[in-house]
């Protein structure tokens, strides 16, 4: 099994820029899809971006590694891990868009990257400094202000930052190169997926309408393109630089939910948010200095 890299590559940074933009935007597709079952969505994000994964694999000539990664047993593990955390994390982040929740799904990422931060601390022995234990300590009271003082508690946030800090780990120590690893990962979800949507036959709004056929088959695309450029940004990556272009991402959900879909932002979030971004800003200064010096 590889170990995570401790350093940063340029290549590693425009791939994963590239992703966190192209996230930024994707509540905007999703919310096309509201009215059919998050469930469903997953299982077509899935079955169309193996299409597309595949075609990466064969004008890259990697097919072969594919081959050899479905005949090893730990390896097939592994990806079943990664696929299973990433496939419970799109089917909340789907769920919370369709219900006017999408504020919820941006704290959630919001808060990832400190949850990035606890997990080097107790997985890879990464210490945080002064600084990033106050900015912990600060998202942490956030998180508990939102538990007590308000009636919708976090459960959409906090699902989002578990599952995807989880897939990110795993992610990079899954022992293949991440073009297959994402191929590897969708074609395990593809059997669930088609199995899935055989049993709802035709309740599923598949082939409902040429516009739900259309919609549903960009899925694909719109899972795909960005998955496939994160996978391999965060190859050339370390976990903590990882952390600090996750905030793009979030703003930008943040700033789709509040000014596009006009969601309203309650007083409890009207407190935690602040306390997050404080967090987030205490926290990226040693990690600023640290990639200067890189």
């Amino acid at each position: 099994m590889t170990s995570p890299t401790n350093t940063d590559s340029p290549s590693g940074l425009a791939y994963a820029v590239t992703a966190y933009f192209l996230w930024g935007f994707l509540p905007l597709y999703l919310k096309l899809v509201e009215h059919v079952p998050a469930v469903e969505v997953v299982a077509h994000r899935v079955i169309w971006s193996v299409p597309i994964a595949g075609l990466v694999l064969i004008l890259l000539r990697r097919t072969s590694d594919l081959r050899d990664a479905l005949r090893d047993p730990k390896m097939l593990g592994m990806a079943a891990l990664t696929a299973a955390l990433v496939s419970i994390n799109w089917a909340i982040y789907v769920w919370a868009i369709s219900i006017d929740r999408t504020v919820d799904a941006a704290l959630g990422y919001y808060v990832n990257p400190l949850f990035s931060v606890l997990m080097g601390a107790v997985l890879l022995g990464e210490r945080p400094n002064r600084l990033q234990i106050i900015a912990l300590f600060l998202a942490a009271i956030a998180v508990v202000i939102l538990f007590i003082a308000t009636p919708r508690p976090p459960w959409i946030a906090m699902g989002l930052m578990v599952s995807w800090g989880f897939y990110a780990y795993f992610k990079k120590s899954l022992p293949i190169g991440p073009n297959q690893g994402f191929m590897l990962e969708v074609l395990i979800l593809s059997v669930p997926s088609i199995l899935y949507l055989i049993w709802i036959g035709p309740e599923g709004k598949f082939l409902s309408s040429a516009y739900d056929t259309w919609i549903l088959m960009g899925c694909g695309i719109v899972t795909a393109v960005p998955l496939l450029f994160y996978a391999n940004g965060a190859k050339r990556l370390r976990l903590s630089t990882i952390a600090i272009l996750q905030y793009i991402a979030p703003t930008m959900i943040f700033l789709v939910a509040v000014f596009a879909f006009g969601e309203e932002v309650d007083p409890a979030r009207q407190i935690a948010f602040p306390l997050i971004w404080a967090a987030l800003v205490i926290y990226s200064v040693p990690l600023v200095r640290q990639m200067r010096r890189a």
